[in-house]
């Protein structure tokens, strides 16, 4: 790897093309180098694992809002158009409207990959983008399932090299301002441009992208799962614009008016970016992780101890009259971010908003130390978070940062980064429980590790009621031979619901 030191250039230095990190992004970009065959699995398992949750989320409002958007929009007349998740591959849009609606199904349940360290990111969103980009050219450029394979890698390997650098929160920027550029060069990769056009894109594509935190903030609304479809739809567009001629504002990182000045952390800051060298595997997919539970991921080890602590004291626990308090021990950002210490009300307010819910580590480790699982729909629902010994148990807990936890959440050695923390459970008799735990069960280095079957499984149970077993068995055998998949095999990477699946809730009308 390489560092590229970043940092605020005034006009008058005349800072060169090839100084600025959007170039560097894009020279990673265009390396042919081959993609290893450990990277090519895990490729695979993140294409299962995305189409999961889209599934499950197919009848959801704000999918089946993003979904009746996308196909009010006709297939562009420069290719073949894109599919949409759960509508027959014989119905194709544009592939920037392909781009939103998948990317809002697949964001909506808060339930696929993850990477974290100075900045956090869901490193599968940038898999929608490049797929529906893949589909809709296809036939016209010969692009086969390789090429997806090698555009997928460039868009996780430059989003979670940019996020191990480059904190946004710090600065209340949402995350994906660096999901545009990342998607802008992986579909560069897939179609093989030129370093020039890539580099445009990536800066228009980050130009688009920059927003506050605030669609994290307080009640979190429905703009959260809709936040990074945005980015994969102005990734589309910015490399459809730089493929014209167009260019971008530049330097979109390093000028006096740019993204660093302005956005993050101002004329004084300095970053070191760590990229590939050329001729060096795109190997960043490889450190990032999926999701056993649809939940927040600091909240994911939090769920595993929780029910390992009901299996340990059923009878105790089932008591919230004795439990006095419950004390969560973590890192800065699940303390001040989904912890008491953000300072919202939503977090303990039994009538928030699912995605309020989501990103509340008191009520997620309440209900599951009291039910001893989770799950996607049921552990949010109204009945259950209104629940009397719920509530009552719920505000008994409380975070604290620990100094430790923290280090370890941004370290950078993958043996020892954790998203976990330590609890004390104080009993009303004056005894206390307490345990502790670093990641996720489901975590690389977890009790329970997820591979191809994990992911399988993942993909079958969130299928089930919603795909009929034929199509489940055509899509899983399909993305299981990816890397070898033909130009006209590319469309089966979809699924089309069961009968009646999307005629059960009704599209929404707006301008289209």
């Amino acid at each position: 790897m390489k560092n590229h030191e970043l940092r605020v250039h005034r006009s008058d230095e005349n800072l060169t093309t090839d100084g600025q990190l959007a170039w560097q992004l894009a020279g990673v970009a265009v390396d042919s180098v081959a993609v290893t065959d450990e990277v090519t699995e895990m490729v695979i398992n993140r294409v299962i694992d995305n189409a999961a949750v889209a599934v499950a989320s197919l009848t959801r409002a704000p999918v089946t809002s993003a979904r009746s958007q996308a196909l009010a929009h006709p297939v562009s007349v420069g290719g073949q158009g894109s599919t949409v998740f759960g509508v027959t591959a014989g119905r194709r849009t544009s592939p920037e409207w392909a781009a939103w609606a998948n990317g809002v199904a697949v964001r909506e349940l808060d339930y696929h990959d993850t990477f974290l360290a100075a900045e956090y990111s869901h490193p599968g969103d940038n898999i929608p983008p490049i797929v529906a980009v893949a589909q809709h050219l296809a036939s016209a450029r010969g692009l086969t399932g390789a090429d997806v394979v090698r555009g997928i890698a460039t868009g996780y390997e430059l989003q979670i090299d940019l996020a191990k650098a480059i904190s946004l929160h710090q600065f209340k920027i949402d995350h994906v301002a660096h999901l545009g550029p990342s998607a802008a060069a992986g579909i560069g990769t897939l179609l093989g441009l030129d370093q020039e056009t890539i580099y445009q894109a990536i800066g228009q594509a980050l130009h688009t992208t920059t927003a506050t935190r605030q669609s994290r903030k307080g009640a979190i609304s429905t703009w959260k799962a809709h936040a990074p479809a945005f980015a994969g739809k102005m990734a589309v567009e910015a490399v459809d614009r730089a493929m014209r001629g167009e260019t971008s504002p530049s330097p979109i990182y390093e000028g006096e008016d740019g993204v660093i000045a302005w956005l993050l952390g101002g004329t004084d800051a300095r970053y070191s970016v760590e990229i590939p060298e050329e001729g060096e595997a795109k190997r960043a997919i490889l450190d990032s992780y999926t999701k056993e539970h649809s939940a927040e991921y600091q909240a994911q080890a939090w769920i595993d101890l929780a029910r390992r602590l009901h299996n340990e004291y059923p009878l105790l626990l089932d008591d919230v009259e004795s439990i006095e308090r419950i004390v969560i021990h973590t890192s800065h950002h699940t303390h001040y971010v989904i912890g008491s210490g953000a300072n919202d009300p939503q977090k303990y307010d039994p009538s928030a908003s699912r995605e309020t819910l989501d990103h509340s580590i008191p009520y997620i480790f309440a209900v599951a130390l009291q039910d001893g699982t989770w799950h996607h729909v049921d552990s949010y629902s109204p009945a259950r978070a209104n629940r009397a010994d719920t509530v009552a148990l719920w505000n008994k807990i409380t975070t604290v940062e620990d100094e430790e936890w923290t280090r370890r959440y941004h370290s950078l050695d993958m043996n020892e980064k954790a998203f976990g923390g330590r609890v004390e459970i104080v009993l009303s008799d004056g005894n206390t429980i307490t345990d502790e735990i670093a990641v996720a069960d489901a975590h690389p280095l977890g009790a329970r590790p997820f591979g191809r079957a994990e992911y399988v499984q993942k993909f079958r149970t969130l299928a089930d009621f919603v795909l009929e077993e034929a199509e489940i068995a055509r899509f899983l055998a399909l993305v299981e031979r990816l890397p070898e998949l033909t130009p006209d095999e590319l469309v089966g990477l979809t699924v089309t619901a069961a009968p009646g699946v999307l005629a059960s809730v009704e599209s929404p009308q707006g301008l289209f």
